[in-house]
């Protein structure tokens, strides 16, 4: 009986530092990808390029001119983080701020279709940051939007101070997606008056459980539970507290949501879940038929810019 225990103890002990050490090397392998930030800036100044061809030279163009600035803030908890600003084509005429954000393992080059499409076609102000741990950005690690909303939020005082306006729109693809999502539960300054979330994720929990499956064809339990707890012990936040879900509840300002029918990396089902969760102020939805992940735009552009633009419209006329 004593040697039954004895091996009881020896193989739950077992399990127990195989599903630390598995935990530590997901919560590694999720949130500390290589390369990144300066790093990796080459790589996705094609992969812009590639989404919307000579992204790049009319991003130099504006900056050779001036137009184009860089910015750096302190922001949450003391990291240096970096963005670009740029005002409308117009200025004069401006119809607002429009701050986009990235996705993950991506910077403020890659989002430049949408920072293009805000100043040239809709005369918006644009502000386009880098995350923690993206781009210019300082940062331990990815947050996953979870973090990335408080520096976010302070970006859009910065471009409110930077450019007067009193409409802004706050637009994310993917990760920025749900850091757009888990930004809108919180309060917020009047001048924000929408939101924009292209392809995000229902939490980091769900998203890490898809991944999992994927990529390693395993269950959530108990690798998934043991990397939240690395991650809580590490950065202050669990997997399941970053809930898009959550903090929609909280949201009453208009939101679009977007997403293509053939995305299998945050799944389809993720839209439904995060639309149902909205269920106080006026809200959209446009599924882009045939597009994968973050590849809405690129599969439909002129239909991108118009339920964008309608969108917006209608907002406007709501105030």
């Amino acid at each position: 009986m004593k040697k039954l225990i004895r091996l009881s103890a020896i193989i739950m002990m077992s399990i127990c530092l195989s599903s630390c050490l598995a935990g530590k090397y997901m919560c590694n392998y999720a949130l500390l990808p290589s390369p990144h930030g300066v790093d990796d800036i080459e790589r996705t100044r094609h992969k812009a390029d590639s989404l919307m061809p000579g992204s790049t030279a009319w991003y130099d163009g504006l900056k050779a001119e001036g137009l184009l600035k860089d910015t750096t803030i302190v922001g949450y908890n003391g990291y240096k983080i970096h963005a670009c600003y740029v005002p409308a084509a117009k200025p004069a005429e401006a119809a607002g701020t429009a701050i986009v954000v990235h996705g993950y393992t991506d910077n403020h080059y890659v989002f430049l279709y949408l920072v293009r499409m805000y100043r040239d076609d809709l005369n918006y102000n644009v502000l386009f940051p880098d995350l923690q741990y993206h781009g210019y950005s300082e940062g331990p690690a990815a947050q996953m939007g979870w973090l990335d909303r408080y520096d976010v939020s302070t970006w859009a005082k910065v471009a409110h101070n930077i450019f007067k306006d009193d409409f802004m729109v706050i637009h994310g693809v993917s990760m920025g997606a749900a850091t757009v999502m888990m930004m809108s539960g919180d309060p917020q300054p009047e001048y924000i008056k929408a939101y924009i979330e292209d392809c995000g994720y229902s939490s980091v929990w769900d998203q890490f459980k898809s991944n999992l499956h994927q990529s390693f064809h395993l269950p959530p339990f108990p690798i998934l539970n043991s990397a939240s707890i690395v991650c809580k012990n590490r950065y202050g936040w669990s997997f399941k507290e970053a809930s898009s879900v959550k903090q929609l509840a909280k949201c009453d300002r208009p939101m679009l949501f977007i997403h293509g029918d053939a995305d299998d990396f945050v799944p389809f089902s993720h839209l439904q879940a995060n639309y149902d969760a909205k269920v106080n102020g006026y809200k959209e939805m446009w599924v882009a038929e045939g597009a994968v992940h973050a590849n809405s735009f690129a599969k439909h552009p002129e239909e991108y810019k118009q339920h964008v633009k309608d969108f917006l419209q209608r907002v406007r006329q709501m105030q």
